[in-house]
Parts: C-alpha cells; sequence; structure tokens
C-alpha cells in the first residue's frame, strides 16, 4: 500500500494533516516557552522542589503526542495509518503511558503548590491522590491493549473523568481565593474541565462500554497475556478507511490539541509565594 490515500478527497488524510499541523505548532509553542520561562533553578519561595521541572514534563508530553499524531494507531484495534514498527502498539502504548503520567504530574505539582501557598488542605490532599489514579488507569490501558478486552478502556476512561471531576473540585476550591487575570484563566479551566468530564461520561465511555457489549454478543475471544503481548510487536493493520477511523477521530483531534495546550499552559501558572500575591484575593 503506496501514498495514494494522500489526496485531499480523502477526509482520513485531510485529518491527519490537521494532526500533523497542529503538532508543528505546539512544539514550536514548546521551544518559545521553554525559552520564555528558563529562569534560576534556585528560585527562592516555590513550595514544590519539582516545580521547576514542569516545562520538561510538558516537553514528554508535547513532543509524544506529536509523535503519536504523524503516527496515529487505535490500540485495541491494532489500526495504524503508515505500515512501520514505530506503528507498532507496544511503541504507542508505551510513549503514551509515559506522556499521560506527565500529564497528571504536571496538575498535581500545579495544585500541590498553590494549594501550599494558598492554604487550601482539601486541595493538596487532592493532588496527592490523582496520580496513583493515572497510573491505575493506565493499568486497565494496557490490559485492555493486551487482551483486547474493551472493559479495560471503559475502567480506563471512567477514572479519568473521576481524576478531572477531583481536579475541578480543586479549581472550583482555589477560585474563591483567586483574583485578577489567575481567577479568570482558573474559571475558564473550570468550564473546560466541566466540557470533558461531560464529553468523557456521554461519549467516550459509553463507546467503550458498547464495544464491550458487542464483543459478548459475538462470543469475542479474549487474548491471553502472552498471546497478547506477542501481537503487541507484531500485529498492526494499516488502513485508511474513514468508516474505521471515525470514531477514533473526535477523541485524538480533541487530545492531541486541546490536552496539549493544557499541559503548556500549566507551565505559565505562577508558583512562588511573590508570583501569587498579586492574584490573592486576601
Amino acid at each position: 500500500m503506496g501514498f495514494e490515500w494522500m489526496n485531499w478527497s480523502n477526509p482520513v488524510f485531510l485529518w491527519w494533516v490537521f494532526l500533523t499541523s497542529i503538532s508543528a505548532i505546539n512544539i514550536s509553542i514548546w521551544v518559545w516557552s521553554h525559552q520564555y520561562l528558563r529562569r534560576d533553578q534556585s528560585k527562592p519561595n516555590i513550595s514544590n522542589a519539582y516545580a521547576k521541572y514542569l516545562i520538561w514534563f510538558s516537553a514528554a508530553y508535547v513532543f509524544i503526542c506529536a509523535f503519536r499524531a504523524v503516527l496515529p494507531r487505535a490500540d485495541v484495534q491494532k489500526i495504524c495509518l503508515f505500515d512501520t514498527w514505530f506503528s507498532s502498539i507496544l511503541i504507542g502504548r508505551s510513549v503514551a503511558t509515559i506522556a499521560e503520567l506527565c500529564f497528571v504530574i504536571q496538575w498535581a505539582i500545579v495544585l500541590n503548590s498553590v494549594a501550599r501557598l494558598v492554604n487550601s488542605k482539601p486541595v493538596e490532599r487532592v493532588s496527592l491522590v490523582i496520580v496513583p489514579l493515572i497510573i491505575i488507569a493506565e493499568c486497565f490501558s494496557w490490559y485492555s491493549v493486551v487482551t483486547t478486552h474493551y472493559l479495560g478502556n471503559t475502567f480506563e476512561e471512567s477514572i479519568w473523568a473521576i481524576t478531572y471531576a477531583l481536579i475541578c473540585f480543586c479549581l472550583i476550591k482555589l477560585f474563591a481565593k483567586l483574583k485578577g487575570a489567575l481567577k479568570s484563566a482558573v474559571g475558564f479551566s473550570i468550564a473546560g474541565c466541566l466540557l470533558y468530564i461531560l464529553f468523557m461520561v456521554t461519549v467516550d465511555v459509553p463507546m467503550y462500554l458498547h464495544r464491550w457489549q458487542l464483543d459478548i454478543e459475538s462470543n469475542k475471544r479474549i487474548l491471553s497475556l502472552f498471546e497478547g503481548f506477542h501481537e503487541l510487536n507484531s500485529t498492526w493493520i494499516v488502513t485508511h478507511d474513514i468508516a474505521q477511523w471515525k470514531t477514533e477521530i473526535p477523541w485524538m483531534s480533541l487530545y492531541f490539541s486541546i490536552a496539549v495546550w493544557v499541559s503548556l499552559a500549566l507551565c505559565y501558572v505562577p508558583l512562588t509565594r511573590e508570583e501569587l500575591n498579586s492574584y490573592r484575593n486576601d
């Protein structure tokens, strides 16, 4: 299979152009942000020792998302656009796990740092919970990828929805303690979290639940761990058929654009007492 699918009449090609273009923009923004935010590593009054590494956690997320956007694949279906080992599900799921953990670590660092500076114990406690939750979600994701059992994806996406509900709770708690531009940014983030949760509970989780139910009805055979791990590194199906991709396009498009922008935005949150004082509502 060659490159004849790369024509403007093919909606899959148009989608791929969008993904690659937005990824190039995202990398450019990260490079600029790195230069802009570069500062003394011993910056005083940062309550969280890991805050200075936010830009590097963001780098992992931005660059891995770009890699996955250029070589998109659907893990359980084992479909991809390019016939290359880099499209293998083993590679894709491995780097995705790293990226998603880096992303939630960013959230944990920011929430923990701001909570300490404004003395919000509930937010500080929640910030310690969200990373373990996503580690559990990643375990369910790997279970689904290895066995092709969609029940794991259902639990995975449900945990992501719960995690963002907790993040939304934290942002609501912080909203009353802030003012000015930062308060507006938190308000916008609350709206974004609510939209994300709505998408997850009405589109994403039901999609995987429906696929699981169809597999039950068809008596689909679930792979063993040995079979599954072997297929991860040896089996991928190249397809450019929109019918195969139509259920993946919505979440991938949002994931490789808006989610990356959130990762970049988290690097700009003021995390020192001096920076935060002008935004505190007390």
